[in-house]
């Protein structure tokens, strides 16, 4: 089992000095950090500011997915499929189950 290590967490400085100066590059946080007495590789530095920025972009894909979701659904049916398909699960499973959601569209059917 790997020990773990007792000294200061890099990436957390990392990412705290990226709160705080957003703009920065890699030369800016490892002098930063080195002023606090950290040695920092720039390859580090990259590796945090890559997972930083995917996150973002994660979660504005997120965003535009689930707004395109609410407005294709206006009512009538012409929104997304998948959408419309997560909607009919979600009833079943409030319906208690696939095969009540079928008697009860077959009871207001007739």
């Amino acid at each position: 089992m790997a020990r773990k290590k007792s000294g200061p967490n890099m990436s957390d400085a990392i990412r705290e000095h990226l709160k705080a100066n957003p703009g920065a590059s890699a030369k800016d946080v490892t002098s930063a950090l080195a002023e606090k007495g950290l040695k920092v590789k720039s390859s580090l530095i990259y590796f945090i500011k890559g997972k930083l920025k995917a996150k973002k972009q994660r979660k504005t894909r997120v965003v535009k997915a689930a707004q395109a979701a609410t407005a294709g659904s206006n009512g009538r049916g012409h929104g997304d499929a998948l959408t419309l398909i997560r909607e009919i699960k979600a009833l079943a499973l409030k319906s208690g189950g696939i095969g009540k959601l079928k008697a009860l569209v077959e009871a207001l059917a007739e």
